[in-house]
């Protein structure tokens, strides 16, 4: 049973794992959805419903394959597409009926993305080096925020890598939970939780009929697949592989995570909850790293129970989102910035390492991490997908004829 070989795997490593991805997934970028939302005229009923459905869909998409499977299956919102939909929605003057069409269009295109497996053939060329140095530009950003968090919160960042530094060194496994255990009381000491109208009770879902229009596939639905396939699903796969879960049977090894069927699963899944706020779903990347690393658990085996920690975790977001969302806000953000950028420090370390060890294509790893790490956004598409586009590129030019591993 699934179930039983959960609770026998799990771990107080895993489920802070867990905990602290839903806290930095769900912290670092709930402002920007409810802009989205409140961009197609949401009201208050809506927005809660569409936290209802986004923790559903997150929840039930990693939960129920990471038990299924064994391994890690994160997903997450696409944080970007979010940031478009607030825009286009702004400047189209689109209601929220044009937005559930939009995103129901969105969903059929991630699914077949996902059913045809092109996505995954593309990502099967990549080179690994290219790969870690993409999750390793993503990831870098939230490692420096961690520490840029100390020019606001200097006593808290301090005594946060004091706690992490003391637990790497006599609890390894446990380093990243005694942090935040040390972060919170510290914050409580010190009366500094952000002070929040928490409301009890289950979350009511709020259905609203689509509207299908032209502009509005245009304007949200194509810029909301390309930036969450280029943005999200790209940096997803990263961590997938750079993690040792991707497919490895042409190698001897195990299949790993089946990338276009959990890809296709995320767009049915944004189908389903479209009408009732699930804009989209997609692979995640930051929260991945955290479930997929060493922290999580020492054994990759089991580092499955962290996936599906937060899975469950999110569903009881969904549940009861008003009340849980006031809660995970109530957190200050450096605290939130810091503990981020303290997890993350092993997968970032293990994704350098891995993008700069072969010579050959280093020069390529690195201007995909810095091109990654600046930032940039071209065309409205985030610096993820151009950072492989210039690594890429930089590849064909340095080896191309001369190198046929590194073809892209």
């Amino acid at each position: 049973m699934p179930a039983m070989s959960f609770f026998k795997d799990l771990s107080l490593s895993s489920a802070s794992a867990g905990f602290v991805a839903v806290l930095v997934g769900f912290t670092s970028s709930v402002a920007i959805v409810f802009q989205a939302a409140l961009a197609l005229g949401a009201t208050p009923a809506m927005v809660a419903s569409w936290m209802w459905a986004l923790g559903i869909g997150m929840g039930v998409c990693s939960l129920l394959p990471s038990l299924w499977l064994k391994k890690p299956v994160m997903v997450a919102w696409s944080t970007p597409g979010a940031a478009v939909l607030a825009t286009a929605a702004t400047a189209g003057g689109f209601d929220m009926a044009d937005g559930v069409g939009a995103f129901m269009l969105c969903a059929l295109l991630i699914t077949l993305a996902g059913a045809t497996g092109w996505f995954e053939r593309v990502m099967n060329r990549i080179p690994l080096a290219l790969a870690s140095a993409l999750l390793a530009g993503v990831l870098a950003r939230f490692g420096l925020s961690g520490f840029v968090a100390a020019q606001t919160a200097l006593p808290l960042v301090v005594t946060m890598l004091l706690a992490y530094l003391v637990g790497k060194r006599f609890l390894p496994r446990y380093a990243v939970p005694l942090t935040l255990l040390v972060a919170i009381v510290f914050v409580a000491f010190r009366a500094e939780f952000t002070a929040v109208d928490i409301q009890l009770g289950l979350t009511v879902p709020v259905f609203v009929a689509p509207k299908f229009s032209w502009a509005a596939f245009i304007s949200m639905s194509l810029p909301l697949f390309v930036v969450t396939m280029a943005s999200q699903n790209l940096p997803g796969v990263a961590a997938i592989q750079a993690a040792g879960f991707a497919d490895r049977r042409a190698e001897g090894g195990d299949a790993g995570i089946p990338i276009s069927k959990v890809i296709t699963l995320t767009g049915l899944m944004t189908l389903v909850l479209a009408p009732f706020g699930a804009f989209a779903l997609n692979l995640s990347a930051i929260t991945a790293a955290i479930c997929m690393g060493p922290e999580a658990h020492s054994n990759p085996a089991r580092r499955y129970t962290a996936a599906a920690s937060c899975g469950a975790i999110y569903i009881a977001i969904g549940l009861f989102g008003a009340a849980i969302t006031g809660v995970l806000t109530a957190f200050p953000k450096e605290l939130v910035a810091a503990i981020a950028g303290l997890a993350l420090l092993g997968t970032i370390g293990g994704a350098m390492h891995a993008a700069l060890q072969d010579e050959r294509n280093r020069e390529a790893a690195l201007i995909t991490f810095l091109v990654t790490l600046s930032g940039v956004v071209v065309a409205g598409v985030g610096s993820a997908f151009w950072g492989v586009v210039a690594g890429a590129v930089a590849l064909l030019v340095q080896h191309y004829g001369r190198m046929p591993q590194a073809k892209v």
